[in-house]
């Protein structure tokens, strides 16, 4: 009982992470971007750890972001397979799912429904990503509590597999089979994805999902 109420704690009562996004990320609109049009990894610009380090605000974004990396040129690093662009899942359990991957160096940013998933080097926090479940377990005094999450995104023979706090369990796989993207997840479900070029105009704000309980 105890370590569970200590994990519930940590997940939802501990400090949030702090907010060390650009905020220009967040005031952009990246929903008229062409996703097909790769930003030049050339190295003649910023590098990974040049940019602050995305994460989520509060319990999710109210509009899809700008590309968090959108200024970085770094070559990706060595054994990382290119999966960047916009992806939504066609087959499998979250059929509809629309995705953001950006890659540069060895930063990888995932943005889906209402969350920032950011790994790597950067200018202001950690490797791991550290920000909040996207939508809220319960609610009390008017304030919504999400849970915090934190994984490390690691390639593996050009899978890109995600580890609970870096540590623990693998939960994700990222990999491409020819022109899709494949995402397992840890439930077991298997998720077929589609490149996009543009966000459909449904999936410029995602949709806003209450807290499952309110206490008071």
């Amino acid at each position: 009982m105890l370590l569970v109420a200590g994990l519930f704690w940590l997940a939802y009562l501990s400090s949030r992470p702090p907010l060390t996004i650009d905020p220009a990320t967040l005031a952009g609109d990246g929903s008229g971007i062409n996703y097909c049009d790769f930003p030049l990894l050339d190295g003649g610009g910023l590098t990974a750890s040049d940019i602050p380090k995305g994460n989520t605000p509060g319990c999710g974004y109210s509009q899809f972001p700008l590309p968090v990396l959108r200024d970085c040129t770094e070559p990706l690093s060595e054994g990382a397979d290119d999966l960047r662009g916009l992806w939504r899942a066609i087959e499998g359990a979250r059929t509809g799912h629309i995705e953001r991957v950006e890659q540069c160096g060895e930063r990888v940013v995932v943005t889906a429904a209402g969350l920032i998933h950011d790994y790597g080097p950067n200018s202001t926090g950690g490797l791991n990503t550290n920000d909040t479940e996207g939508w809220a377990l319960f609610t009390a005094g008017g304030k919504d509590f999400c849970m915090r999450t934190s994984a490390s995104m690691i390639w593996e023979e050009k899978i890109l597999n995600f580890y609970v706090f870096g540590w623990g369990p693998r939960v994700v796989r990222r990999y491409r089979d020819g022109e899709f993207l494949i995402w397992e997840y840890a439930d077991g479900s298997i998720n077929k994805m589609e490149r996009l070029c543009h966000l459909p105009e449904t999936h410029i704000a995602p949709k806003p999902r209450g807290p499952r309980y309110k206490l008071f």
